[in-house]
């Protein structure tokens, strides 16, 4: 299946489009996140691995702002997130900062977390209209274009509920996409989906891979991590264990934790 290609907006200097120093994540004294620092350059794909419970999902809410953070910088184009309060009490300081970092931040989710009573375009137009107070037709013309780069535009007047797993998450990357953010970020995008509708997901993640969209993806397909990333991160236990090229990561892992966890996941 091909997929047309729509430009996507790029971050013209070198900033990197998302960064962050130091972070640290607690849920009261348990600490989930110990000084990770990340960069997503601008037309760059990260991905995230590493078992359940290392903090890959708690690192990407909060660059999205969906959590709180207790220490570090999250710097987004350029611009430090501004916070109030410290620790367990550190919050945003700038309700229309996070807004706009938000919604140039587009999340797909592993749930896809459509809306049931609305069809297939309605969900892709919700936001652009209610969030960006966008143009009716301009944003239907935008959602329909989308819904056909995904390969579900015969969709576009079905309801969730009519559509297999994979479809719907095409429906929510083309939800993300109409938001025309800077960034997609993508929570374990694949892993409520059966092998085959799987690869439906996958081949558009790849897609824009191809496009040059800066992508930060948690995910367990170590496949689709070495096939579309520039830079893998590996967490273990709320810091970050090893990092690098796919090609170097998957093929020659540094630590004995990498190596554990690689032979686990990958096929034989």
């Amino acid at each position: 299946m091909g997929f047309a290609a729509i430009s996507s907006p790029m971050n013209t200097a070198q900033t990197p489009v998302i960064a962050i120093r130091n972070l640290h994540k607690a849920y009261g004294n348990l600490e989930v996140l110990k000084g990770v620092d990340i960069t997503a350059p601008a037309g760059h794909v990260v991905s995230l691995i590493g078992s359940s419970g290392s903090g890959k999902s708690t690192l990407l809410r909060c660059a999205n702002l969906l959590e709180d953070s207790q220490q570090g910088d999250i710097i987004f184009d350029g611009e430090p997130v501004k916070w109030k309060g410290t620790g367990l009490n550190r919050r945003p300081a700038d309700h229309a900062q996070m807004i706009r970092i938000r919604t140039n931040l587009s999340m797909v989710f592993q749930q896809f977390n459509l809306w049931a009573h609305m069809t297939i375009l309605q969900n892709v137009m919700e936001a652009p209209l209610t969030v960006l107070k966008r143009d009716r037709a301009e944003v239907e013309d935008a959602a329909r274009r989308y819904l056909d780069k995904v390969g579900i535009g015969d969709k576009a007047d079905a309801y969730p509920a009519m559509l297999s797993g994979g479809q719907q998450q095409r429906a929510a990357i083309a939800r993300a996409l109409c938001m025309e953010p800077k960034a997609l970020l993508f929570d374990e995008p694949t892993s409520a989906l059966d092998p085959e509708l799987e690869q439906e997901v996958v081949r558009v993640i790849q897609a824009l891979a191809e496009e040059g969209r800066t992508m930060l993806i948690v995910t367990h397909d170590m496949r689709m991590a070495a096939d579309v990333s520039d830079h893998v991160v590996f967490l273990h236990q709320g810091v970050i264990e090893e990092q690098g090229a796919p090609g170097d990561l998957f093929t020659n892992p540094q630590t004995d934790r990498l190596r554990g966890f690689l032979s686990a996941t990958l096929p034989a």
